[in-house]
């Protein structure tokens, strides 16, 4: 699982040094997602990534009955994870990202149980991991990793040390990380 990571801290980090006119401008979360796509991307050859993607071969990634977990489409049914790393036409679902911009004022609550969901052993379209980042202007302002439908919180603590130790964390205004 590190090594994933790595490769999604490698992607923000190119982000963060290639994307300035879109966080100085504070474009929308559409844009700056397909954006890191195109760097997660370069990090994870061999796979497929994409943005609000929704299918396995056919079939369209839904959420069982009762699941608890919140949708993206009016009919409550339907999921659309932002960034996916995957192989398209078989069940082999790696990565799920979900990019939040840290000025987003709707509950953090629904990226978090769409990453649990997506990553929950008993559907059929689990993913082995998520990461939830959520960006700003100067940097990452927090991020979670799931797996196993949970927040993995020896992976967070872990990622979190990366984005810190990597120069990503966003800064209060007296210049300390958050």
């Amino acid at each position: 699982m590190q090594t994933e990571l790595n490769k999604v801290i490698a992607a923000v980090q190119e982000f963060y040094a290639q994307e300035t006119f879109l966080l100085e401008r504070d474009l929308g979360e559409r844009t700056l997602t397909h954006r890191l796509a195109v760097y997660v991307e370069r990090q994870f050859s061999g796979w497929q990534v994409d943005c609000n993607y929704d299918r396995l071969g056919e079939r369209t990634l839904r959420l069982p009955r009762g699941s608890g977990s919140s949708t993206d489409d009016h009919l409550g049914k339907s999921i659309y994870p932002d960034i996916v790393v995957h192989q398209r036409d078989i069940p082999n679902n790696l990565l799920a990202i979900e990019l939040r911009k840290d000025s987003n004022h709707q509950p953090l609550e629904h990226d978090q149980r769409k990453l649990a969901a997506l990553t929950d052993p008993n559907v059929w379209f689990a993913y082995a991991m998520g990461v939830l980042v959520i960006v700003g202007q100067d940097g990452v302002s927090f991020s979670e990793v799931y797996a196993g439908g949970t927040i993995d919180s020896a992976a967070s603590r872990w990622f979190a040390e990366r984005v810190q130790e990597s120069g990503l964390a966003a800064r209060h205004d007296n210049g300390a990380p958050r």
